[in-house]
């Protein structure tokens, strides 16, 4: 049976009702992720979960080791993530409270390690669609299972953070068509795809952002309000998608990334050049 990884986002530092099976404590070539890994069983699914920004919420998310954090879960047996994580909306129509099952991204992070292959071992992998769909369509239905408005696509703009975006840079936004906004699932989609795991994104609306005139500019406490509500409703959900789907797995392209994006031959390079990547392509040596 395949693993699946939980990453849980602002709000989301531990699931409660789950059986607790051991803690991961995982290093990597990229350090140590925000937490150690919680091994968990849901419904006869073995998941691993790890709060984003640690368990007390101490990580910004310009400072969060992306990289530790997808390379720690491929270590660790991950084969699909589930990203949880708190976004401001963009449209009218999607209310604080509302949950997107995104489709797609645009990255406006700066100055964050993206990749794992920074050379002499080079990769380019395709992020056309960034998400899995099979993953997508199984989280589509617990929600609509547990009765949550859900808007199953939407464009998430990621923004640097960790300040809110300026009502200028909010119209801008969506002006440019996007959805949602929020700060830190780029470039931890990036890395799933690099590492040849399934990714899919649960986006819990908090807020309007700044744009919307009839509501309060958004603040940490507004923010808090909202996202303990979502919590609630997002434990329930993962509690009926591992009860509808004990045995769920993914074979699709997003675990076959590699096998035409990189541009070396690996059975010549030095254990030196592998050895920070090992984990992605000893399937291919």
């Amino acid at each position: 049976m395949q693993r699946t990884g939980i990453i849980g986002g602002s709000g989301l530092y531990q699931i409660d009702g789950i059986e607790t099976l051991d803690t991961l404590d995982i290093d990597t070539p990229y350090g140590k992720p925000s937490a150690p890994l919680t091994l968990a069983s849901i419904h006869g699914h073995e998941v691993v979960f790890l709060p984003r920004h640690g368990k007390t919420h101490g990580i910004p998310p310009h400072k969060i080791n992306y990289r530790a954090n997808i390379y720690a879960m491929k270590l660790a047996g991950v084969s699909q993530i589930i990203s949880i994580s708190a976004v401001g909306s963009l449209r009218e129509n999607i209310a604080p409270g509302d949950f997107v099952i995104v489709d797609q991204f645009v990255d406006r992070t700066r100055e964050r390690a993206s990749t794992f292959f920074d050379g002499p071992v080079v990769a380019h992998v395709s992020m056309a669609e960034p998400t899995c769909n099979a993953l997508r369509s199984a989280l589509q239905q617990a929600c609509t299972n547990k009765g949550i408005t859900t808007h199953n696509q939407g464009t998430y703009m990621v923004m640097q953070g960790p300040q809110f975006s300026s009502r200028a840079e909010s119209e801008l936004y969506r002006s440019w068509g996007m959805d949602v906004i929020g700060m830190t699932n780029m470039p931890e989609a990036k890395l799933a795809r690099e590492a040849e795991i399934c990714y899919a994104t649960v986006a819990m609306c908090t807020d309007y952002d700044c744009w919307h005139e009839d509501e309060d500019d958004v603040s940490v406490a507004s923010v808090i309000e909202v996202m303990q509500s979502n919590v609630v409703k997002v434990k329930a959900m993962l509690l009926t998608l591992f009860k509808a789907y004990p045995a769920y797995s993914s074979d699709c392209a997003c675990q076959n990334t590699l096998e035409h994006s990189i541009f070396a031959d690996l059975k010549t390079q030095s254990d030196e050049n592998l050895r920070p990547i090992y984990a992605l392509v000893k399937r291919l040596l």
